[in-house]
């Protein structure tokens, strides 16, 4: 990796850093960020009996929370303040009770304020999960999103 690609590394990595700090939610579920480059993230989590629904396996909002995760984080490397505009996901395997997770986010496309990203959940073995398309929007000026409520 040359220094100038290293340096764009750098900054979506402290910026994920800065941002998982004040996720609490991501925390207390045991989501970890693996790895962050521009407009990628790659974040894992262990499914726990917490998380299991009435059939015994995953439940399917613990899924969407982890590929969320991972779209969020991508689509906030660039550094404005990215939300989610609208997310769909497909459900294709069953994740049980200690699987480990691996949700892999990329930038698609990023034209004006829209972005486009794509993450795949995958257990420990390389089995698909889930996959998740993402349509992010920047916040105009660099606004948080708190200021938006008041």
């Amino acid at each position: 990796m040359t220094h100038t690609e290293a340096e764009p590394r750098s900054v979506s990595r402290s910026r994920a850093e800065d941002m998982f700090g004040r996720d609490l939610t991501s925390q207390m579920l045991g989501i970890r960020l693996e790895d962050v480059s521009p407009g990628q993230a790659s974040l894992h989590m262990r499914v726990t009996d917490s998380m299991v629904n009435g059939h015994g396996v995953a439940h399917g909002g613990y899924l969407f929370l982890l590929a969320d995760a991972a779209f969020a984080y991508a689509s906030n490397t660039h550094g404005p303040v990215a939300v989610a505009q609208s997310a769909h996901i497909t459900f294709l395997r069953p994740a049980v009770v200690g699987d480990v997770l691996l949700a892999q986010a990329v930038e698609r496309t990023r034209q004006g304020r829209s972005g486009v990203y794509d993450v795949t959940v995958r257990s420990e073995d390389g089995t698909v999960i889930a996959e998740v398309r993402g349509h992010s929007v920047l916040l105009a000026g660099g606004r948080s999103l708190l200021r938006l409520l008041e």
